[in-house]
């Protein structure tokens, strides 16, 4: 195992606890979990590109990324209308 897959391994274990928090916290600070899971998640699978050498995780980090913060817009757009 080289550096970015160690760096990719550390970074993966705070998803945990970010999950957990946007499943037990409110909505709107459930969305803030979220949005940084999706951070998070986009750092891994860059590192898992460099330490792989492989391109598509890098295509897929991309692609998450977008989503990601398209999908949070989505949702606190939604959360307004429950109001």
């Amino acid at each position: 195992m080289n550096v970015w897959l160690w760096a990719a391994a550390v970074l993966t274990v705070p998803l945990a606890g970010l999950a957990l928090a946007a499943v037990r916290r409110p909505a709107l600070e459930g969305v803030v979990a979220l949005e940084v899971a999706g951070v998070d998640a986009v750092l891994v699978l860059l590192l898992l590109a460099e330490g792989t050498r492989r391109q598509a995780f890098a295509d897929l980090a991309i692609v998450l990324a977008a989503l990601s913060f398209a999908g949070g817009i989505a949702f606190v757009r939604f959360l307004e209308r429950l109001r």
